[in-house]
């Protein structure tokens, strides 16, 4: 993945994916399942164009060593995970499902797939 491409494409789809969120929200009421899912979905996307581009920002700045170069697919697999632990959460919220133990196990399971993943780059 290149830096200026994917950089920029984040940064033109953000603003269009947190004004669909806005507009979907502000227009839509959650009665149905479709609804919701659209929900998570632009929510999911909108989260992703900001962690992304905070994840690379983050691991240029402030993490660079000899051992962790930060790269685009490293910021979209930490933005990933970080969006999916938000949405995960609020989805067992929606589902009056949610409680600390749950929250705990999806942060753990999402460190230990770092974790994994930065181990087999070593």
């Amino acid at each position: 993945m290149k830096k200026r491409f994917s950089l920029l494409h984040l940064f033109v789809i953000a603003p269009v994916a947190w004004g669909g969120l806005f507009y979907f929200t502000y227009y839509v009421r959650p009665s149905s399942t479709l609804p919701l899912l659209t929900f998570f979905v632009l929510l999911a996307l909108a989260l992703l164009t900001i962690f992304v581009p905070s994840a690379y920002l983050l691991g240029q700045r402030l993490l660079f060593t000899r051992r962790y170069q930060a790269t685009g697919q490293q910021a979209f697999r930490q933005g990933s995970l970080l969006t999916l632990i938000i949405i995960l959460n609020l989805i067992l919220r929606a589902l009056h499902s949610w409680s600390v133990l749950t929250a705990l196990i999806i942060l753990i399971a999402a460190i230990i797939a770092e974790i994994i993943s930065l181990a087999r780059k070593a």
